[in-house]
């Protein structure tokens, strides 16, 4: 009689929030998301995918607003600007996977992840961007030399704005 009225010390897992998560995870291209309910805490987390190659496309040309503020040295958000400095630079766009805010080094303060003129790498991280509290790095598809970094710091960004052009 004692052990039927002992409380279990697992916690009960509801398996159909867990799959509810996971499938945010891969609609949402997440690694890792938590929630909290009470005394209750559930974090699915994920290895990220190799990411598939990227097909590029030019952005539509779009005048810019005339109301727009001045972008940050070295940032643009007009696609038609982009367009325009990967034809000048001989170069393709890395374009951003998702919505948030770009970072060119891992942490305030600290050395940039790339410079342009760099050679970069297959692989290579150019910049985060953190969606949802979640830093996604934003890696190099294909190896070259960094001809410009088109985002500035903290900058928002688009899903598929140009970040940085690689020739």
């Amino acid at each position: 009689m004692a052990e039927a009225k002992k409380k279990s010390d697992g916690m009960r897992v509801d398996g159909a929030l867990v799959r509810e998560l996971a499938e945010l995870l891969a609609d949402n291209e997440l690694t890792e998301i938590e929630v909290e309910d009470g005394d209750r805490k559930i974090r699915v987390r994920r290895e990220a995918a190799a990411a598939a190659p990227a097909v590029y496309a030019a952005p539509p040309a779009a005048a810019p607003a005339a109301s727009a503020p001045a972008p940050a040295q070295g940032a643009s958000s007009a696609p038609a600007e982009a367009t325009q400095a990967s034809e000048d630079h001989g170069g393709e766009p890395v374009l951003s996977p998702m919505v948030g805010t770009a970072y060119l080094s891992p942490e305030p303060g600290a050395k940039p992840f790339i410079s342009e003129g760099d050679s970069v790498s297959e692989g290579d991280t150019l910049l985060i961007v953190e969606a949802m509290k979640v830093m996604n790095p934003i890696t190099a598809p294909r190896s070259g030399t960094v001809k410009k970094i088109i985002v500035a710091d903290a900058q928002p960004v688009e899903f598929e704005q140009p970040l940085v052009i690689i020739g």
